[in-house]
């Protein structure tokens, strides 16, 4: 009888499994589910997806699993995602109401993905038992708009420090001493060192822009005669000047010379600063003249008071002397190679035929921005490396490889990696915001952008304008890989307006869902370069997610023509989904 019973047990269990099972299959067909984004999009090389839905009610059975394995099947391939595992046991109000169904799934982009399904298969079990739904296609292919952008590039060279504009050079040649009342200029003092001193320099023949000389007088005597005085000093300086020059057979040069002359008459200036300098008396004693000056009143008034101390005499025999003079002051031009000079021996110098120091430093890095050769350059600031420690001649050399790349993208590899060299040693002596935003192209170069992201942000602190507009660039670009679309306009509106980066910041509106200014930054990129059909084509994705269709055919028609390849990624890209049937989409790219 007990043998029975549990014969009977089995069997019973066996039929409810048996049951059951296709029961839930059945239900399934019920089953509410759905992915977004649908078609799934690719953002920092990353796909995302979410999965949703509701199971009915009394789909889950008492002691049972549902699982929900999904799919992402490309070609004759698919790629297995985490299963949703639902119990039973999980979900004790299954019997009354919907089981709600929410998973994320996130895979690594690939090329071979583009073109492929979401699928969902459903497995119901209890125990070893399970049966399985047929499977069920929920979204299909993956929009790869995002793996657009451009890579933004920018070469940012040091400002050299050699001043090639003229260069005024004051010569300051000691007083010439006049006797009282008088303005002859005396042998005694053209023969002395200052006279031999100023002999020398006019002699030299130095190309000088002016001569200004400042006669002065001491304070004793009427105005009428110190006004004399004053002018007449200066005079004589002067006639004694253009005496040598013409001794020395200046001959056109000395009608290029401005002769300022300056009689100071009547002015306590100097007289103080000489008191001020003056040993022979105290500082009351000084104070004492001071406070006559201050009291005002006409100047031979004022002289007249200070008669009348007891140390006038020592200032008279000591310090009014002094201001008997003419002091000259002469403005020359610094002595300068000419731009052709500084360029014939720069690459005398890098061809070994002249010694190095036959230029400055400074001369040397100033050379290299004479010639629009890049070669040149490079071969410049090569040897401007040999001259000591200094980072603006590896920054530089860098920066001339990194710009030789951009423009030869057959030999950017190894000159990527010449300049890459030379701008490590740069931020090894000295990190700048050229050197940084150097690297940020280097690192953008070798597809890290976030490593391109960070230093272009540490280039822009501090950066000059051209910098920064040339880092924003790079940075731009680096945002979009990163999917900061929002930041990436910002820095792209920032940016030197390039048809890259003018193209760029079209692709982040877009991606940021700002259709309309979208289409206008890429009009701006095609204007600056017609010949970019990306463009175009970014222009046609913009309008297809504004539903226009008619820019949509006319911007695709246009980046065919410019570059067939394009047709066939249009055909198979899903932005245009809702305008391939159609003849005028069909028609475009033919």
């Amino acid at each position: 009888m007990r043998k029975l019973f549990y014969a009977m047990l089995i069997i019973g269990s066996l039929t409810f499994s048996s049951c059951t099972l296709p029961q839930m299959i059945k239900a399934a067909k019920e089953q509410k589910l759905e992915v977004k984004p649908n078609p799934l999009e690719v953002h920092k090389d990353t796909v995302n997806l979410d999965l949703s839905g509701n199971l009915p009610v009394k789909m889950l059975k008492k002691g049972t699993v549902y699982t929900l394995n999904t799919f992402y099947k490309y070609g004759e391939n698919e790629l297995a995602l985490d299963p949703v595992i639902l119990k039973a046991e999980d979900y004790p109000s299954s019997s009354t109401q919907e089981t709600k169904v929410s998973k994320a799934f996130s895979f690594p982009y690939k090329d071979a993905y583009k073109v492929g399904t979401v699928e969902v298969q459903g497995v119901a079990s209890k125990g070893t038992k399970s049966k399985t739904t047929p499977r069920m296609p929920l979204a299909t292919g993956i929009i790869t708009t995002s793996k657009l952008v451009q890579n933004s590039y920018f070469a940012a060279f040091a400002a050299h420090s050699y001043n090639n504009q003229e260069e005024l050079i004051p010569v300051v040649i000691p007083d010439f001493i006049f006797e009282r009342g008088k303005s002859a200029l005396r042998t005694s003092e053209t023969k002395a060192e200052k006279g031999k001193q100023l002999d020398a320099f006019i002699a030299s023949k130095n190309v000088t822009r002016t001569v200004t000389i400042t006669g002065t007088h001491s304070p004793e005597g009427a105005e009428r005669v110190n006004t004399k005085l004053s002018e007449e000093r200066a005079k004589a300086i002067e006639k004694y000047y253009r005496a040598q020059m013409k001794k020395y057979d200046y001959q056109g040069m000395a009608d290029e010379i401005k002769f300022i002359l300056k009689p100071i008459v009547d002015d306590w200036s100097e007289f103080k600063t000489a008191l001020a300098a003056y040993e022979g008396i105290t500082a009351d004693e000084k104070s004492a003249y001071l406070d006559i000056i201050n009291a005002g009143g006409s100047f031979e008034v004022q002289e007249k008071e200070m008669k009348k101390l007891k140390t006038y005499n020592k200032v008279f025999k000591n310090v009014y002397p002094g201001l008997r003079a003419a002091k000259t002051e002469i403005l020359t031009i610094k002595d300068k190679k000419t731009d052709a000079e500084i360029s014939v021996l720069a690459k005398q110098i890098t061809k070994g035929e002249v010694k190095a120091d036959t230029l400055s430093f400074d001369e040397l890095m100033y050379a290299a921005t004479l010639t629009p050769s890049l070669e040149e350059k490079a071969t410049i600031y090569e040897a401007a490396t040999k001259k000591g420690t200094n980072w603006t001649a590896h920054n530089n050399l860098g920066a001339a490889y990194l710009q030789m790349a951009i423009e030869n993208p057959s030999q950017a590899s190894a000159l990527a990696t010449k300049a890459a060299a030379q701008l490590d040693i740069a931020a090894k002596i000295q990190e700048t915001p050229e050197v940084n935003a150097n690297l940020a192209s280097i690192a953008l170069w070798k597809g890290n952008p976030y490593k391109a992201y960070s230093l272009a942000s540490k280039a822009l602190r501090g950066a000059n304008n051209e910098v920064t507009r040339g880092v924003n660039g790079v940075k731009g670009a680096s945002e979009i890989y990163m999917a900061n679309y929002s930041s990436a306009v910002s820095s792209t509106s920032s940016a030197t307006d390039t048809h890259v980066n003018l193209f760029n910041k079209g692709l982040a509106q877009l991606l940021n869902k700002d259709f309309s200014n979208a289409s206008s930054s890429f009009a701006e990129a095609s204007r600056k370069n017609s010949n970019f059909a990306l463009a175009y084509y970014g222009a046609a994705v913009a309008a297809a997610r504004a539903g226009n269709g008619d820019a949509v055919v006319t911007n695709l028609s246009s980046a065919v023509k410019i570059d067939a390849s394009l047709k066939d990624k249009a055909l198979t890209d899903l932005e245009f989904s809702k305008f391939t049937a159609t003849e005028s989409f069909r028609n475009a790219l033919k």
